[in-house]
């Protein structure tokens, strides 16, 4: 069974950074791309961060400079450390793998999604 925890979110003023970890289980980490979407509210789900898994990255130009993504995959956990934190980067972060091609507007592999991990940037 498929399952990402995500964790490390919270509240954080702006300019202020972030660390976020998900947890997979249930895959064969290794091989898989992964993602980390991320949801705010009434807007759609979008890809901010995928790595591959001999560690290429990919970011859209709203958090290119600012987020990092990396794997650990003897963990089987993917990171996203986010830096220079903006109001609009508030919202639900989710990982997930990720489907070729490795674009900024990749889909997700998998329909289970965790409970993602809520990061408000605010004053």
């Amino acid at each position: 069974q498929v399952q990402f925890v995500e964790s490390g979110g919270g509240l954080v003023q702006p300019g202020g950074s972030l660390r976020l970890s998900c947890a997979a289980s249930g895959i064969i980490f290794s091989i898989y791309a992964m993602g980390w979407y991320r949801q705010a509210p009434g807007k759609q789900r979008e890809l901010v961060a995928a790595i591959t898994g001999g560690g290429s990255t990919k970011y859209p130009d709203s958090v290119k400079g600012r987020f990092t993504v990396s794997r650990d995959n003897a963990k089987n956990t993917v990171y996203l450390q986010m830096n220079s934190l903006k109001p609009e980067d508030t919202a639900v972060y989710y990982c997930n793998a990720v489907l070729p091609p490795i674009t900024t507007t990749a889909r997700p592999r998998f329909n289970a999604w965790g409970q993602g991990t809520q990061v408000t940037v605010s004053s």
